[in-house]
């Protein structure tokens, strides 16, 4: 267990009981002066929520690290390879009919055809064709360009303003009035996302080396492309279904835990799982504690930190320091 997984590992352990506690109505560790109801708060509201944002963040996070090590490239994130689009058009799609009951079926079969069409397109390169992460690429931007083209269409053509304003506040993320029936939901898919992930490790090492390289060592392109895209289906699906769009912190998280790692993939899986728990539990409690009127979604809380960001690693990657 190396460095970075045991930092956020304590990290986590200090996240979790603050989470408990904190929202606009404070529980005190000492018992005493508190509502009534604590007991109940804790148990059905705020435990729940902060599992559901553990699973998701660590999906996110294990997924983040793996486009990065497969691509090559420290600005990849998974939102931006179709998956979590197309997650998000079949959620709509269950709104725009009414079917709200069916939303999480409706986002994971979503991500199922966001997977199989990535499969499909980019999964059949000759072995010796090369240009197989360029065309996956390729086909992960076309078909999130398409997702996010018929979802406006959806938008545009809403039946009705209630579910315009559903659509609308689902697709800016949020773990507000999640229950235990989301974490049984998301959890099992998220641990076999990130299994799935982890069985991808070494050929991801492998292909730091270069593709060329890596088939000289016994990668196989094929196999390694689908365990790609089965692991960030099956975690990027799963927080979807039950969260909406939580951007950026597949971006974030492996630059965080980068430093405290030698580099390789491999060694950035695991952490990066436990930076993204952290990082969506530290910003869900804090979006809870603002003095707003109403909560701040936390797909816009995270987009107002992930795209500065952003900013910086392009600023970054310009002056050659990335």
């Amino acid at each position: 267990m190396n460095r970075a997984t045991l930092t956020f590992a304590a990290l986590l352990a200090v996240l979790v009981p603050l989470s408990l506690l904190a929202g606009r109505v404070w529980i005190s560790p000492f018992g005493g002066a508190g509502p009534d109801n604590a007991a109940l708060i804790l148990m059905e509201l705020r435990l729940p929520r902060a599992v559901l944002a553990i699973v998701v963040g660590a999906g996110l996070g294990a997924a983040g690290a793996a486009m990065q090590g497969y691509l090559r490239n420290p600005l990849a994130d998974p939102g931006l390879f179709g998956i979590a689009p197309m997650a998000a058009l079949g959620a709509v799609a269950s709104f725009w009919i009414g079917a709200t009951w069916a939303l999480p079926i409706a986002a994971l079969a979503g991500a199922g055809l966001a997977m199989a069409l990535l499969a499909l397109i980019a999964g059949r390169t000759p072995a010796g064709a090369g240009g197989g992460i360029a065309l996956f690429t390729l086909a992960g931007l076309m078909i999130a360009s398409l997702a996010g083209a018929l979802t406006a269409l959806a938008i545009t053509m809403a039946p009705s303003a209630f579910a315009l304003s559903q659509i609308v506040m689902w697709l800016n993320g949020a773990l507000t009035d999640r229950s235990w029936a989301e974490v049984w939901i998301a959890a099992p898919l998220t641990l076999a996302g990130i299994g799935v992930l982890l069985l991808a490790a070494r050929g991801l090492d492998a292909l730091t080396l270069g593709e060329a390289a890596a088939r000289s060592l016994g990668m196989d392109p094929q196999r390694l492309l689908l365990l790609l895209v089965a692991g960030v289906g099956l975690t990027v699906g799963a927080g979807v279904a039950v969260a909406g769009i939580i951007g950026f912190v597949g971006l974030i998280v492996p630059h965080l835990v980068r430093p405290m790692t030698n580099r390789m993939p491999s060694s950035l899986l695991l952490p990066s799982a436990l930076a993204g728990a952290c990082l969506v539990l530290a910003a869900d409690s804090a979006v809870r504690i603002l003095p707003f009127v109403t909560e701040l979604r936390l797909g816009i809380a995270l987009s107002l930190i992930g795209a500065p960001f952003f900013l910086w690693l392009l600023i970054r990657m310009r002056r050659g320091t990335l």
